[in-house]
Formats: structure tokens, C-alpha cells, sequence
């Protein structure tokens, strides 16, 4: 039996090339679009601007297939938290925050990460494999089928952040045809500047995503030198920290849209939190337009790691203000849930063996 083709992860340009080899006009992409993103309509037989015969075509060689939703979990401060199987039989996060005038998801794009960021509990899981565009958008499908719309009739979901599990530009083809389908007018219509992709690093994808998909840029910096950042970010000993912020200049050069970089920041007690680290930070960054976020670090199972004092946070993000850089601190969402940040976990069945060598390693502590 053939395979049919699920329709869910296929963008504008995808679903008019699938139409014009079906004998259609390439306009009943537009209509799908909208009868599966906007209306989240998964039954052709419901899509009654369709002929009766393209239906039964569509019914025929297609499918719209979502994944399966295991388990939600809510947070006491609104925070939900949604653990969706794949057929792979691996299962991923999604988190959604809700704040006063917008609402958050964090989307994940692989099944673990492929990276080894060592204050993360994803890159503990190990790897298993990339999502498909499918699988990625069906995050933002599940959402805002759960949540509805606000009293306005407005969606609850209005952001979207690429914060989740993995390292979105790792998977880059899935990643931007997903976010294609976020942004286009006729799947999300979520405006570039609500649209985040938070980067490790990896400098060439950072200047192809500048040529390919117009969204928010965030760094994962977390160090304000190569040494401690090849051992906490070990893809920084590929890309070094000079590297990596000569590309951020390169993604907001000539361009009046993108007018800052996020710069993400976990406090880690005794690592990376000291006035030296603080004056090393403004150093690195004063000639580059970011908004730096400072992230309490979010323990985890087996974790060395302590977050910095509350008192030390505040002298950190002060110092950065008073040399001018514009600094905030992040607030914990979640954490009752294990939701907050780096503690996505899902479950992986890890194809790289990483979780059984870090476990084996979890004695060594990285403190200087």
C-alpha cells in the first residue's frame, strides 16, 4: 500500500507543488492552509470550498496525521505543559506561558539534542533524531486546539519561541519550513517579531537563516570566553565565541527590521556569574545592538550545577545596565512542572549512548 502524504507539514510552496502534480491549480494550497491551520479542520470531507472529487483525491492519496498528546500538565501559575508521542515511539515538550497581553509557546525540533550543553537537561537525553516539519508545526496545532481563543476571539498562543528540545538549526530544512507555515498568512500569521529561533551557535546556518527565513534571532551565549564556553556550550570550540558574534552582525546589518540579537544567559553559581564574567559580557557586546536575558539555572536530575544567588543575579544584570546594555532577568515559569527552562526532557531513546557516558561522568564538576 502507498504511503500517503500527511499535508500537515507542508508549506505554501510544498502544497502547490503537491496540488499541480495532483492536476490542480496551485490556489488550493491557500485554501488548505487555512482549513487546516487557521480552522484546524483535519476531515477533507468538511472542506466544502473543495469539489467533491478533489476531496475524495485528497482523502485518497493524503492525510492530515497529528501526533498523539500523552500527557498535559498545568502549572500553579498557568504554565501547561503538553508530552506528545511520536510514532517513533519517543516522546517531545511543548510548554506554553501565559503572561498579561501574550502567550508563549516553546516548541521543540528534535527528539533530545544532538549538542552537549552541560546545564541542559535536554542534552542529557542524548539524541535520537531530527522532527519533521510535520511534527514541529503539529506543537503549534495541539496548542492552540487546547487553549481556543481569548473573549476577543483572539488566539491565546501570540509568540513563538524555537527554545524547545534540540537545536533548531541543526535541523534547519524542517525548522524553516515550519516557521514558513507560522508566519504565512494563510497557516498562523505570526508576525516575524514574535517569531524566536534560539541558536547555539552554528555559525554558517545563522547566515543561511538570514538569506532563507526572516525571524527573531537568540543566542545561547552563556559565557563571556572561549574557555569556559567550549566546556559548558562544547559546539563553542567549532564556532568560538568571535565567530559566533561576528555572525549576529552579519544577520542585523542593513536590515532596520532586525534591529537586536537576544543574548541568553543561565546564572550558574561559581561558574559564570562573577563581575569579571559581567565586565567580560560588556566587553564582548558593546558593539553589537542585543537584549540580554538572564536565566536563573533550572536544576535538574543529576545536575552539579547551583543557580546564582538572587542577590548576585541583581548586582550582575545592574552592572550590564549601568554600561548600557539593556538587561532583564528571566522569571522561573513552570518549574512545579519541570517546564521552565533547560528542563525539557521528553523521553528519548538515545541512539548516541551521550546519557550513559554522562552518567558515568556526572562526578567531574566543571567549577573554576
Amino acid at each position: 500500500m502507498t504511503r500517503r502524504t500527511n499535508l500537515l507539514g507542508l508549506d505554501l510552496k510544498g502544497l502547490e507543488a503537491f496540488f499541480v502534480e495532483l492536476g490542480e491549480k496551485p490556489f488550493r494550497a491557500r485554501q488548505l492552509l487555512q482549513w487546516i491551520h487557521k480552522y484546524r479542520v483535519t476531515d477533507f470531507a468538511e472542506m466544502t470550498n473543495l469539489s467533491k472529487a478533489l476531496r475524495e483525491k485528497l482523502q485518497e492519496v493524503s492525510e492530515i496525521r497529528l501526533p498523539e498528546v500523552m500527557h498535559e500538565h498545568i502549572s500553579r501559575d498557568g504554565t501547561r505543559k503538553w508530552i506528545i508521542k511520536l510514532s517513533c515511539g519517543n516522546a517531545i515538550e511543548t510548554v506554553f506561558i501565559p503572561e498579561d497581553g501574550r502567550g508563549t509557546l516553546c516548541v521543540s525540533s528534535q527528539v533530545g539534542c544532538a549538542l552537549t550543553c552541560t546545564f541542559c537537561s535536554t542534552a542529557q537525553q542524548g539524541f535520537n533524531r531530527n522532527l519533521d516539519a510535520a511534527e514541529i508545526v503539529a506543537q503549534l496545532w495541539i496548542a492552540n486546539e487546547a487553549l481556543g481563543k481569548d473573549p476577543k476571539g483572539n488566539r491565546v498562543v501570540t509568540n513563538v519561541v524555537m527554545m524547545g528540545m534540540g537545536e533548531p538549526l541543526a535541523n534547519y530544512n524542517n525548522v524553516i519550513t515550519a516557521m514558513n507555515l507560522m508566519r504565512d498568512d494563510f497557516g498562523y500569521g505570526i508576525s516575524w517579531r514574535r517569531l524566536t529561533l534560539s541558536t547555539s551557535g552554528i555559525v554558517p546556518m545563522i547566515d543561511k537563516l538570514r538569506e532563507d527565513c526572516h525571524v527573531s534571532l537568540a543566542i545561547s551565549l552563556h559565557a563571556a570566553n572561549d574557555e569556559l564556553r567550549d566546556k559548558i556550550v562544547p559546539i563553542n570550540q567549532k564556532y568560538p565565541i568571535a565567530e559566533l558574534l561576528a555572525a549576529c552582525k552579519r544577520y542585523v546589518a542593513g536590515d532596520q527590521k532586525r534591529r537586536h540579537i537576544t543574548v541568553e544567559y543561565v546564572m550558574l553559581a561559581g561558574v559564570n556569574d562573577s563581575m569579571q564574567d559581567a565586565r567580560d559580557l560588556v566587553r564582548i557586546l558593546k558593539d553589537l545592538p542585543t537584549k540580554i536575558n538572564l536565566i536563573p539555572f533550572n536544576p535538574f536530575p543529576g545536575t552539579d550545577y547551583e543557580c546564582s544567588s538572587r542577590n548576585q543575579i541583581e548586582r550582575f544584570k545592574q552592572y550590564l545596565m549601568d554600561k548600557g546594555l539593556v538587561a532583564t532577568v528571566r522569571k522561573t515559569r513552570g518549574d512545579d512542572i519541570v517546564a521552565a527552562c533547560g528542563q525539557l526532557a521528553g523521553e528519548v531513546q538515545d541512539k548516541s549512548r551521550r546519557s550513559e557516558r554522562m552518567a558515568q561522568q556526572r562526578e567531574v564538576v566543571l567549577y573554576r
